[in-house]
């Protein structure tokens, strides 16, 4: 169940609850769209770094 902590109607009525200001209005999270390119990247650049510490 989501029950949002600040009514903004009359049906308020409990003080506390009344001085709380209106939620904000959240908006839709934006996509990364290159994360699989960037942790491809990181993990490429920790085996490299690895392999080459164990070689030399």
């Amino acid at each position: 169940m989501n029950r949002r902590l600040v009514l903004t109607s009359e049906s308020a009525r409990h003080p506390l609850r009344r001085s709380l200001p209106p939620p904000p209005v959240v908006a839709a999270p934006v996509r990364d769209d290159d994360h699989d390119l960037k942790l491809f990247l990181l993990s490429f650049a920790a085996f490299f770094t690895c392999f080459y510490t164990f070689i030399f």
